[in-house]
C-alpha cells in the first residue's frame, strides 16, 4: 500500500535531523547543491548515508555509501549500479528515487519487514551536470522502537507493509 502526502516530515528522528539540516542548505534554492551540505552536521548519521548519481539514461550509480548500509544491502555498493541489488530492494530505492527527482523535494517511507522497519529517505540535490545525485538515508529499526518513536508524532496512519510519503 502506498500512502503520499503534500509535505514529508520523517518517521525517525534520524531523518527529521536530516530533512532540517537539507532545508538549512537550500540557501533560497529550489534544492541544495551537495557541496553546501555539511558532514560534521550530519557525522551521528554518516553510516547509513548514501549519494547516488542518476545518469540521464536512467542508470542509478553509488557514488558514496556507508557502511551501515552493509545491512540492507548485503554488501558495499560503493560504485555499483542499484539495478546489481536484490529486485525488491531494486525497485524500493529506485521508486523513492524517481519520486523526489520528479516532485523535487523530500520523499521518504517506511518498509515493515519481518523483525524491523526499513525507514529510508531520498533527498534530492541540485547538479549542474546532466546527472542527477540524490542523498539517501536508510536504517534498519526495531519494530518496537518504530511504534515508540510514532506515538507522539502527528502521523495518523498505521505502519503499511510498504509506505511511500512525499
Amino acid at each position: 500500500m502506498v500512502s503520499l502526502s503534500t509535505e514529508y516530515a520523517g518517521f525517525t528522528p534520524s531523518q527529521i535531523e536530516l530533512l532540517k539540516h537539507w532545508e538549512s542548505c537550500r540557501h533560497g534554492l529550489c534544492l541544495p547543491r551537495r557541496e553546501d551540505l555539511d558532514p560534521g552536521a550530519i557525522r551521528a548519521h554518516l553510516a547509513s548515508i548514501s549519494i547516488v548519481e542518476v545518469e540521464a539514461q536512467g542508470q542509478v550509480r553509488f557514488r558514496l555509501a556507508g557502511s551501515g548500509l552493509r545491512d540492507i544491502l548485503g554488501r558495499e555498493m560503493r560504485g555499483r549500479c542499484v539495478g546489481e541489488l536484490d529486485q525488491t530492494v531494486s525497485e524500493m530505492w529506485s521508486l523513492g528515487l524517481s519520486s523526489a527527482l520528479d516532485q523535487l523535494r523530500p520523499v521518504g517511507g517506511l518498509i515493515e519487514r519481518d523483525v524491523d522497519c526499513h525507514a529510508w529517505l531520498r533527498l534530492p540535490l541540485h547538479s549542474s551536470r546532466s546527472r542527477a545525485l540524490v542523498l539517501c538515508h536508510d536504517t534498519l529499526v526495531p519494530k518496537e522502537r518504530m511504534r515508540q518513536d510514532r506515538r507522539g508524532e502527528s502521523h495518523s496512519a498505521q505502519p503499511t507493509r510498504h509506505t511511500l510519503a512525499a
